[in-house]
């Protein structure tokens, strides 16, 4: 009797394991800095149900124009995730996906979008209080794409005390060269939600301006702090915005800043993006390692 309650514990455990994760879609957080309700989706690893145990997080965040539920109706992260973990490529994680609508996730010119302040002391507060989270900056990555890419590197390298690991995908890095040059119904239609909508030329690199750009940073910030985070940087070589990713890598090779750096063949497109979180996962999963 013994022997088979044994057999029995021991088939429940591997079915338990093998159990796929559980996603949950667009919960709401009340968010006074926002002042408004924000959205964000949720991927719970296979075994969350059937252990006591606290998992590392990744924070994954849509591209420009998309929302919460990006990565899962388009990326369809959740499957990914999933095929990763249970092959033993990845480790168990939590993987959260915030709607941030267009701000880029910063905070605005005007200070009335606060969007960067909202990601800091409440969703990760949230997700840490709400669920078995490891909360510790060793078991916490940040990944995304485009708009999220760009998103990622500003959290990243602006608060390296919360991050262990960072991962842009097609990041929107672009040069003061491109910013001063764009077309203005280009940078209204984009840019003007965090930064300014009149602004023309070289007006357009502004204070805040600096503050968020992504090579500004690099140039200027403290190298001990930026290298405590592990980055993994990857664009296609026919994506429109290859030119400032291969800033981006040469800005940290000026500032011997260590880092992954990948180009491969794709655009800038969900095909690139899907090939890509498989190997997102496995960089953030060693990076959770000690």
């Amino acid at each position: 009797m013994k022997n088979q309650l044994l057999l029995l514990f021991s088939l429940f455990s591997v079915l338990a394991v093998a159990q796929p994760g559980i996603i949950k879609e667009s919960l709401l957080l009340k968010s006074p800095i926002m002042g408004k309700d924000v959205k964000y989706s949720i991927f719970l690893p296979g075994d969350y149900d059937h252990s006591t145990r606290r998992y590392p997080v990744l924070y994954l965040l849509h591209g420009f124009t998309d929302d919460e539920t990006a990565w899962t109706q388009k990326g369809e992260a959740h499957l990914i995730a999933n095929k990763m973990m249970e092959s033993g490529e990845a480790p168990p994680m939590i993987i959260v996906m915030p709607d941030a609508d267009s701000t880029w996730y910063v905070n605005s010119a005007d200070g009335k979008t606060r969007y960067e302040d909202f990601f800091v002391k409440e969703l990760i507060p949230h997700i840490d209080k709400t669920y078995r989270s490891r909360a510790n900056r060793l078991f916490r990555a940040v990944a995304g794409l485009s708009m999220g890419g760009y998103g990622t590197m500003i959290l990243a390298t602006k608060h390296p005390d919360l991050f262990v690991a960072a991962a842009p995908l097609s990041a929107a890095v672009l040069t003061d060269e491109a910013i001063i040059n764009m077309p203005d119904q280009f940078w209204e239609n984009v840019f003007s939600y965090p930064f300014s909508k009149d602004a023309k030329g070289t007006d357009r690199i502004s204070p805040h301006y600096l503050s968020n750009s992504i090579l500004h940073i690099i140039a200027t910030g403290n190298v001990e702090e930026l290298k405590k985070v592990r980055y993994f940087i990857d664009c296609g070589d026919d994506d429109f915005l290859i030119k400032g990713n291969m800033e981006l890598h040469s800005a940290m090779i000026d500032r011997q800043v260590p880092h992954e750096f990948r180009v491969r063949d794709g655009a800038h497109d969900w095909v690139y993006w899907r090939a890509s979180l498989e190997e997102v996962l496995k960089f953030v999963g060693d990076s959770f390692h000690r």
